[in-house]
């Protein structure tokens, strides 16, 4: 006989672990299901590895600049076994932590690849055996894997995806990155502080081509002083993987030579054919379709965070989440503006934006003022040896409030929330108190500007 939930959650991540956990405080019996680990891309081959990295590649740079603030360090060499250690160390620490908080919070694990046999059946298959269930209700949130360019295919040793670019087993002295997005650019940042010769190739106009240009100038700027190559309009054709290194070559004919091809041109939503057969879902393209209480085509069937293609943020699933959560268990929520999802960048410098960009407010033909505060202007910041970068404050002035900030700089993923706080808002510097000295001050300076 099939055990019965009331909700079953398919995909542990952040958005369905953190709905399966919303539905469990509501008293809803909950069944949450992964068919690999707990914390699902976010967690073992995304976020955390990667900003594991990232830190560990700060304080080498810091390391290696501390002369500049009356440090003495002879010398600041990475130890690639040791950081790759500690990376792991702290994967599997949260995902003990998680399974903690699983039984916890009286959630049925199980673990495997669920399929939905038909509406309010899953069958759970681990290999060596198969369970059934049923579920009332059932939230979809399977994520997202790689885009794989059909020119240059993953063979996970040369040409890697994402995955394979966090657990390299050696320092590669040569990186070639196609794609200047967020991951390219993190992994940019990473590969360049352990001495690797990085060049990224983008398409488009610019890097992170999400942001306005004067952060793309800013973040090229930086890179080359950390010895990042970054090439800009330009396409890739093919590798040719005849000889070590591989040869990347270019649409105008450049070749360019590397021990390694990070493919990191985004992601697309993932999900088991068999779900959107045997459930009838509507999809767009890889992504599942959802109204604005985040429920598909089907009655009691939700899906959120990369699966429906939003924001490809684990934070933007796990607001998702909340709001899947609470229909499932009778609610009556819809989705709230997902420009107030902050999106951040953790390159050196850190880039965040919230809101409006401006060239967003101009293609909306919305009359703006731009308020900007820098950082080499900021105490705190010359203090820090940390004067990159500046901050942009976007007022309508028909409407004579902040739609938008952007700032590229050290800090700037940590204290965008306060910028969050502002949209929608006058923002003057009477209704908020900044305490000195802090890289804050630089938004004030930016907000004054603004109502200049």
């Amino acid at each position: 006989m099939s055990e019965s939930f009331d909700i079953a959650v398919i995909g542990a991540g952040p958005g369905g672990f953190r709905a399966a956990k919303r539905c469990a405080k509501k008293g809803a019996a909950v069944a949450i299901i992964e068919r690999e680990y707990l914390g699902g891309t976010c967690l073992n081959w995304g976020c955390i590895p990667s900003k594991a990295l990232l830190s560990s590649a700060h304080v080498l740079l810091s390391a290696r600049q501390a002369a500049q603030i009356g440090i003495d360090i002879p010398s600041a060499e990475p130890n690639w076994p040791n950081i790759q250690q500690r990376k792991d160390a702290i994967v599997t620490g949260f995902r003990k932590a998680m399974a903690g908080s699983a039984k916890a919070g009286n959630l049925t694990v199980f673990q495997g690849q669920a399929t939905v046999t038909a509406p309010n059946q899953i069958t759970i298959d681990a290999g060596d055996q198969t369970t059934d269930i049923k579920a009332e209700k059932i939230i979809l949130a399977t994520g997202s894997e790689p885009i794989e360019l059909p020119s240059i295919p993953f063979d996970g040793q040369v040409v890697i995806s994402s995955k394979e670019v966090l657990s390299l087993p050696e320092v590669p002295q040569s990186l070639a990155i196609v794609g200047g997005g967020v991951i390219g650019c993190e992994m940019a940042c990473v590969y360049a502080a352990m001495g690797t010769q990085v060049t990224i190739i983008e398409a488009l106009p610019q890097l992170v081509p999400m942001e306005d240009e004067w952060v793309a100038r800013i973040l090229q700027r930086d890179f080359k002083k950390l010895g990042i190559t970054s090439l800009t309009g330009c396409k890739v054709t093919s590798v040719d993987k005849s000889a070590a290194p591989a040869k990347v070559i270019l649409e105008d004919g450049q070749t360019i030579e590397a021990q390694k091809v990070l493919v990191s041109v985004g992601r697309k939503s993932s999900i088991d054919p068999r779900i959107v057969a045997n459930l009838a879902l509507e999809m767009k393209g890889p992504s599942v379709v959802v109204n604005e209480k985040l429920e598909t085509n089907v009655p009691g069937v939700y899906a959120i965070g990369d699966l429906v293609g939003t924001t490809f943020l684990a934070h933007g699933a796990t607001a998702e989440a909340n709001i899947a959560a609470e229909n499932a268990t009778g609610g009556n929520r819809t989705i709230a503006d997902y420009s107030l999802i902050p999106r951040v960048i953790f390159t050196f410098p850190e880039i965040a934006s919230i809101g409006m960009s401006e060239q967003t407010c101009q293609n909306n033909g919305i009359d703006i003022a731009v308020g900007k505060g820098f950082f080499k202007a900021n105490g705190r910041s010359v203090a820090q040896n940390e004067t990159a970068g500046q901050i942009r404050v976007i007022r309508d002035k028909a409407a004579d409030k902040i739609v938008g900030v952007t700032m590229i700089g050290f800090m700037a993923t940590e204290f965008v929330t306060l910028a969050a706080a502002m949209i929608g808002t006058r923002g003057r510097l009477d209704e908020i108190t900044y305490p000195h000295p802090t890289i804050s001050e630089t938004l004030e300076e930016a907000i004054e500007d603004a109502y200049a």
